[in-house]
């Protein structure tokens, strides 16, 4: 069994937002949540935990560039994105 993404108001106004800028992101932004969602510690996402004031959560890359940032509730199999973005504006 995968994983279930909440998927919040916010955090979907920011996809929106994000895929406007970044239109040639859309499809490999689906790819990461489909993989995200069926093995979070596959290879390719680069699931770690961050340091600092994000300590409580989590990042996966959609590509070398950009990032996801989410809480990442193990024992309940759930996954909350909280924002989406290059490393920069996400850290």
């Amino acid at each position: 069994m995968g994983y279930e993404i909440h998927i919040t108001d916010d955090y979907l106004k920011k996809v929106r937002k994000f895929i406007k800028r970044h239109k040639d992101m859309a499809s490999r932004y689906d790819k990461t949540i489909q993989i995200l969602r069926e093995n979070p510690y596959h290879p390719s996402l680069r699931l770690h935990k961050l340091n600092g004031e994000l300590n409580e959560y989590y990042s996966v890359s959609i590509n070398i560039e950009y990032r996801i940032i989410m809480d990442f509730i193990v024992v309940d199999k759930i996954i909350i994105p909280i924002n989406i973005g290059t490393h920069d504006e996400v850290y």
